[in-house]
């Protein structure tokens, strides 16, 4: 669990918030580093296709190559929730750091889905991937219990 402690200050000071890492929260470092080296996964087979389909930089999608375009897509959805990602697992890391590194290799593995499904060719096989979204729910749900622990709500 996580403790907090509000130091006192001064009168006129801002009040401030200690809050101590969790045994167990270098599980969520974990999960972020297997992230890192999943989006450079990702951005490999973007630079291979591009090669493969003769898609020049500084071209962010062919006019007339979908397959390009769904190795493309497959890795900049992902770039296009990844800030998200990082800040759920690591706050959220700090309530329960557990469920969350579990729950950020879902949506690890749920991306990794995801991208098999798109490099078919068929766009609608990414959605093989979907699951990933449930970790995403699980590590919003500990980040609001982190937030509301901070607030003295629960």
């Amino acid at each position: 669990s996580v403790s907090f402690r509000q130091q006192q200050k001064a009168q006129g000071e801002i009040n401030m918030v200690s809050v101590d890492v969790p045994p167990g929260y270098g599980y969520c470092v974990l999960v972020a580093i297997f992230s890192m080296f999943m989006l450079f996964w990702k951005a490999e087979k973007v630079a291979f296709a591009r090669k493969r389909h003769n898609v020049k930089y500084p071209t962010m999608y062919s006019p007339t190559n979908e397959a390009f375009n769904c190795y493309q897509r497959a890795h900049q959805n992902t770039l296009e929730n990844y800030p998200q990602f990082l800040a759920l697992l690591l706050i959220g890391g700090l309530y329960n750091p557990i469920v969350t590194a579990a729950a950020g290799a879902i949506w690890c593995i749920g991306r990794i889905f995801y991208a098999l499904g798109y490099y078919t060719g068929d766009p609608k096989k990414r959605m093989n991937g979907m699951f990933g979204y449930l970790g995403t729910l699980a590590m919003l749900y500990t980040t609001l219990r982190f937030a509301t622990g901070l607030l003295g709500v629960f």
